[in-house]
């Protein structure tokens, strides 16, 4: 259960700011989407696979300057 302490004198946009922080990190939201549909396990591993390649590419690009 996520819960949002507002202080005295916060505003409402404030604390609603802290409720989406908080919930994009626990990944419900995500969880949520993934679930709706179902993903090949074969699709998983590909999808991870360009994943690692792009972001291994980002890093290489980067040791290089």
């Amino acid at each position: 259960m996520i819960v949002v302490s507002v202080k005295e004198g916060e505003t409402i946009d404030r604390a609603l700011k802290k409720l989406k922080r908080k919930f994009e990190k626990t990944g419900v939201v995500r969880e949520l989407r993934a679930r709706q549909k179902f993903t090949k396990p074969s699709v998983i591993k590909r999808e991870q696979k360009l994943k690692a390649i792009y972001v291994q590419q980002l890093v290489s690009k980067e040791a290089e300057m």
